[in-house]
């Protein structure tokens, strides 16, 4: 990741969810089976420079597995 997260991440959204996802494949050959959600917030990043800013990132997460492929989608 070229990026951390700093604090908690606010407003979260579901923004896909089972076979809305079309990574649903790749994920549970990765990281293995279950429901895979595709999630969305807002939190405070710091990046590679060391610049801290606010961005909307998104994510894929599932139950037991945890938290996945974070990116950033925009500068707010």
């Amino acid at each position: 990741m070229y990026f951390t997260i700093i604090g908690v991440v606010s407003s979260v959204q579901t923004i896909a969810a089972g076979s809305g996802i079309r990574e649903r494949s790749r994920l549970r050959k990765l990281y293995g089976r279950g429901r895979w959600l595709k999630r969305k917030g807002v939190s405070q990043v710091r990046l590679a420079t060391g610049e801290v800013a606010l961005a909307e990132i998104h994510w894929y997460e599932c139950a037991g597995i945890g938290k996945r492929e974070f990116k950033i989608k925009r500068f707010l």
